[in-house]
């Protein structure tokens, strides 16, 4: 129960006992997916009970205000810094170094704004299709999965241990369990095609932060999560047509 705890003070705002160490912290991604299951329930239950009562594009706003909310918008900072970074600097020491300052830049300011239009747009047209609520409680639980085999396969590569160093294969086998198990009950083959794009662009990312810095930071993993919710739901704009 500790570990479930320290996942969900990881992952959103609810007040509950912050992880006393790093390794506890790490430990916890087992419970990130199930976490992510939580959080799509709120976003579902937003869209449920608006939704018969606003137009589709206002209830796709209330969503992602209230993932801002719910996560303290972590993620989205993290893929602030990560552009920042990935596009401003020359070398890793410089990556590193600019991904580190708390301000954002251009690249960090764009990358936002994109996100917000593409998840706004994106639940639009699910919500129009009678067709979001799955893919609202898909989206965060593939998206937290995917932290599970950055964390793994890849580096921490700041000097100090944090909680992704402490992430191995037992991690990432039991948050795969979790997401296998959450992924019936959400319109199955359509997950299953959702799940395989989120693992390819999972790859891809994880290459392309290997070779830029080498490993993975705690920002690129809010990234990582940020960018495989746009692919989960970009997929369903594919499959749910």
């Amino acid at each position: 129960m500790k570990t479930l705890i320290a996942a969900i003070g990881l992952l959103t705002r609810i007040p509950v006992p912050a992880p006393a160490d790093p390794e506890t912290a790490g430990r916890a991604t087992r419970w990130f997916p199930l976490v992510g299951a939580m959080i799509g329930g709120i976003y579902a239950a937003v869209a449920w009970l608006t939704k018969p009562h606003l137009p589709g594009a206002v209830v796709a706003v209330l969503v992602v205000i209230a993932e801002a909310l719910l996560t303290g918008a972590l993620h989205m900072d993290g893929l602030a810094d990560t552009a920042d970074g990935f596009g401003g600097g020359r070398s890793r020491e410089d990556i590193l170094r600019i991904m580190r300052d708390p301000a954002i830049g251009s690249y960090g300011a764009v990358a936002i704004a994109l996100l917000v239009a593409f998840k706004i747009a994106a639940l639009k047209a699910l919500l129009d299709r009678h067709s979001a609520l799955p893919y609202l409680v898909l989206a965060p639980v593939l998206g937290r999965w995917a932290a599970a085999p950055l964390s793994c396969f890849l580096k921490y590569v700041r000097p100090a241990k944090s909680a992704p160093s402490f992430a191995g294969t037992r991690e990432l086998v039991w948050a795969t369990i979790f997401t296998a198990a959450i992924v019936p009950a959400l319109s199955m083959h359509r997950a299953l095609v959702c799940w395989a794009v989120v693992a390819v662009v999972t790859t891809a990312f994880g290459v392309f932060c290997y070779r830029k810095i080498g490993g993975i930071t705690g920002d690129t993993l809010g990234a990582a999560i940020e960018i495989s919710e746009c692919a989960v739901l970009l997929a369903a704009l594919i499959v749910s047509r």
